[in-house]
């Protein structure tokens, strides 16, 4: 189960989203896992994998914006800075950001 503590220990700013969820702990629980099961996790991984830049940065600059407001730092770092990559349409390698995208996804996920 994924509560506060889990969430501070893997690096996220629970107190920032809490204030943005008006520090009601069970509306902001319920709106992290809702934001761990957002489809544009895999629109972007797909994205990526298919050369289609476009795609990717909907889907990044999407996941940007919810990851932020709940505070999952660990997770809006590298997803901010590829959204400014591919928003640049830089033709670069995008897989570190996505292996680290995805691992530290999992980390929470198993908490669910």
């Amino acid at each position: 189960m994924l509560t506060i503590e889990n969430l501070k220990e893997l690096g996220a700013d629970t107190e920032g989203g809490l204030a943005r969820c008006i520090n009601n702990e069970e509306f902001y629980l319920k709106m992290v896992n809702l934001s761990l099961q957002d489809a544009n996790f895999e629109k972007l991984r797909s994205a990526i994998d298919g050369g289609d830049m476009d795609g990717a940065f909907e889907a990044a600059h999407a996941l940007k914006g919810v990851l932020g407001n709940v505070g999952l730092t660990q997770l809006h770092e590298p997803i901010a800075e590829m959204t400014e990559e591919l928003r640049a349409r830089k033709d670069i390698d995008y897989s570190g950001y996505i292996e680290t995208i995805f691992s530290e996804l999992e980390k929470l996920r198993a908490f669910e």
